[in-house]
C-alpha cells in the first residue's frame, strides 16, 4: 500500500543518571569517590532516502522512541550513550509541527539528514564533584530527559513528469508502455489508487522519472473521488502532461474533460499551471476519434506544437511525444523548496474560456 502521510510522536532517549560510589580497597583508606556518569541518551534524526519510495513503515506506528543512556558505574566507569535512532523517509517529505502545521524541514535531496530530537544529558557522578574543599561528595545528579515533538510526515513525490487525465483515460497504459512499467489496467475507473512511477529511457542513457496520478474528478479540489490524497503529488514536477480520452468512448467529451481538469488544478494550487504542459489525445484507435481531436484543436487554445495525438495501447504516436517531453524537462526551472515558493499572483491562459 501506497502511504504518502503520517503523524508521529517522536522521543528521543534519557540521559543515563550519575552514581554515588566510593574507591574500596585494602591499605587505600579513605579512597575518595569514584562515581561515574551516565552515558546520554539516543536521539532521533530524520533522512532523506532515494531508495524509499513512501512512508509505509510509519503506517502503524505512532510513537518511536530512542533508548536510554545508562547509568555509570563504580570505578569511573561511564554509562553507555544510547544510540542514535535515524529515520528514512523518501526524497520530498515535508516535515510539519502536528500542532501548528507549520513546515520545519522540507527533504529534497538525498541523504539530507536534520536533528529532530535531541538526547538527554547523562548525569554525573559523585566524581565530578570532588574538590579540594569537597573530598567527598555524598551526591550525583539525574540525566536529564530527552526532546519529545509530535510531527507530520507528507510525502509530495518529485518526479520529472506528473501524468493528470480523468479517471479510465489511459494513463496507466501510457506510463506501462512508456517506461515498461507494470502497473493495474482494466475496463472500468480507479483502477490506479496510489501513484505509479517509472522511468523514461532514452538513447543517449537520459531516464526522466514519470509520476502517474490516480484519476482527477470534478470537485477534487474540496476531497472528492480521491481528492487532496494526490493533487498534491503534481506540485513538485517540472512538466505536465494532460491525458485526454478523445474517443468520447464513455460518453464524455474530451474538451470539457480537459476544461474540468485544468479547473481542479486552478482551484487547489493556481501556481501548478505555471509549469510547461503537454497534452496527450489518447484512444486515437477508436472509433470517431477523429472528429474529435479536429473540433479539440479548433476550439482549444493550446498551441499545436503542445498537442500531441497518440493511442497508449497500440503504442502509436510515441516518439514525438517523448521528444517533447525530454526537450521541456530540459528546459523547466527546478522547483523551489515549499517553505521558499513565491506566492504567485498572476492570470493563467485558458482561465476566462474555461469559466
Amino acid at each position: 500500500m501506497f502511504i504518502d502521510s503520517s503523524t508521529l510522536t517522536l522521543s528521543a532517549g534519557k540521559g543515563g543518571n550519575g552514581v554515588i560510589a566510593w574507591r574500596r580497597e585494602k591499605f587505600i583508606p579513605k579512597g575518595g569517590p569514584t562515581g561515574g556518569n551516565g552515558g546520554r541518551g539516543g536521539s532521533v534524526f530524520i533522512i532523506a532516502d532515494n531508495q524509499t519510495v513512501s512512508l509505509q513503515y510509519y503506517r502503524n506506528r505512532r510513537v518511536i522512541a530512542a533508548k536510554n543512556g545508562e547509568a555509570g558505574g563504580s570505578s569511573l566507569k561511564q554509562g553507555r550513550a544510547g544510540p542514535d535512532l535515524l529515520l528514512k523517509v523518501p526524497c520530498g517529505t515535508l516535515i510539519k509541527d502536528k500542532k501548528t502545521k507549520e513546515i520545519l524541514f522540507d527533504l529534497t535531496e538525498h541523504n539530507q539528514k536534520i536533528t529532530l530530537c535531541v538526547g538527554g544529558k547523562g548525569g554525573k557522578g559523585n566524581h565530578h564533584f570532588k574538590s579540594s574543599t569537597n573530598q567527598a561528595p555524598h551526591f550525583c545528579t539525574q540525566g536529564t530527559p530527552g526532546e519529545t515533538q509530535e510531527i507530520e510526515l507528507e510525502l509530495k513525490l518529485i518526479a520529472d513528469i506528473g501524468l493528470v487525465g480523468m479517471p479510465n483515460a489511459g494513463k496507466s497504459t501510457f506510463i506501462s508502455q512508456a517506461c515498461y512499467t507494470p502497473v493495474k489496467i482494466a475496463a472500468y475507473p480507479f483502477t490506479t489508487l496510489s501513484p505509479n512511477l517509472g522511468y523514461i529511457s532514452y538513447p543517449d542513457r537520459t531516464k526522466l522519472l514519470m509520476a502517474d496520478i490516480p484519476g482527477i474528478i470534478e470537485n477534487a479540489h474540496d476531497n472528492k473521488g480521491l481528492g487532496l490524497a494526490f493533487l498534491r503529488h503534481i506540485e513538485r514536477t517540472l512538466l505536465l502532461i494532460f491525458v485526454i480520452d478523445i474517443s468520447g468512448f464513455e460518453g464524455r467529451d474530451p474538451l470539457e474533460d480537459f476544461k474540468i481538469l485544468w479547473q481542479e488544478l486552478l482551484a487547489y494550487k493556481a501556481d501548478i499551471l505555471d509549469k510547461p504542459f503537454l497534452v496527450a489525445l489518447n484512444k486515437i484507435d477508436v472509433e470517431g476519434a477523429e472528429e474529435n481531436i479536429e473540433r479539440f484543436k479548433k476550439e482549444m487554445n493550446i498551441p499545436s506544437e503542445r498537442i500531441f495525438t497518440i493511442s497508449a495501447k497500440e503504442k502509436e504516436g510515441f516518439p514525438p511525444l517523448l521528444d517533447a517531453i525530454k526537450e521541456l524537462v530540459g528546459k523547466a526551472p527546478i522547483p523551489l523548496p515549499i517553505e521558499e515558493e513565491p506566492m504567485l499572483d498572476q492570470e493563467h491562459e485558458f482561465e476566462e474560456e474555461m469559466e
